[in-house]
């Protein structure tokens, strides 16, 4: 038992200096509220005001790369600096996301509701944070940002993901993103789609492995999309349960044909 005492304390004394989960998550979230005030209760009283919290922002993500260890092979100043300098266009994107939503539900009754309260928008935007430090060549945060909003949401997207303008996620409980997938704008898509991997052998680890999905698709709930070569056409609609393996041309509607039976019931007496 010595050595598997010995073997945990070492463990221990490797990433004691990290940060902690919930201090990554935290610095996004703080980040969230400072792009949407709509999201915080907190006021800043000047431009001054304002850009000081962003070099604040600035400072903490360069000490949670610093010490996060899986960056020792990183330019951190350059990461944080790179990030920030993109966060104009991130949050632009942000806002169309919001937007989408917006237009494609009905029960939307303003961009604050969505934006306070709507899981798929703080998902996206978690996940809009996550890529471009993805994108910059940071390991580790970007997963425990995007697992965290997944804990938060039941939305599950990989950081490595590109997705375009405009997602509009409505409910998005099981929703599942692969690291490969492509999504184009203006895309809808319902609780319960999965764009995944037709294999998950570690062989293919750098390949094209999950959908791709072309400008102004719909995907509606329980719909299953898999593989690195299927590719959705745009301006097509996927029903609800399809099961899809295989690339469909665009302006095309995919639908599932139950085989169900309906037997009249007779009252209990």
């Amino acid at each position: 038992m010595k050595d598997f005492y010995q073997h945990i304390y070492q463990k221990q004394r490797e990433v004691q200096d990290m940060p902690s989960n919930k201090h990554i998550a935290q610095w996004a979230t703080a980040l969230l509220h400072l792009l949407f005030p709509e999201r915080n209760s907190k006021t800043y009283h000047s431009v001054t005001d304002v850009e000081a919290a962003f070099l604040v922002a600035e400072e903490e993500l360069f000490q949670l790369l610093y010490k996060t260890k899986a960056c020792s092979t990183c330019d951190i100043k350059q990461i944080a600096k790179e990030f920030f300098e993109q966060l104009p266009n991130i949050y632009r994107v942000m806002l169309t996301d919001a937007q989408a939503i917006m237009d494609g539900d009905p029960a939307a009754k303003s961009l604050m509701e969505v934006i306070r309260t709507y899981p798929g928008f703080l998902a996206i935007s978690i996940f809009r944070l996550a890529h471009e430090l993805h994108v910059l060549g940071t390991p580790l945060i970007p997963r425990i940002l995007t697992e965290y909003a997944h804990s938060k949401t039941g939305i599950d997207i990989h950081p490595g993901a590109s997705i375009d303008e405009y997602l509009y996620i409505d409910h998005g409980t099981g929703i599942v993103i692969g690291e490969t997938c492509i999504i184009g704008k203006r895309v809808k898509l319902y609780q319960g789609v999965t764009l995944g991997a037709l294999s998950v052998e570690k062989n293919l680890a750098n390949t094209q492995r999950h959908p791709i999905i072309e400008h102004d698709v719909i995907i509606y709930a329980g719909a299953t999309i898999l593989g690195g070569e299927t590719r959705i056409g745009h301006h097509s609609t996927i029903g609800g349960n399809v099961w899809l393996t295989a690339s469909v041309e665009p302006y095309t509607t995919v639908y599932h044909l139950p085989n169900s039976k309906f037997i009249d019931s007779k009252p209990i007496v």
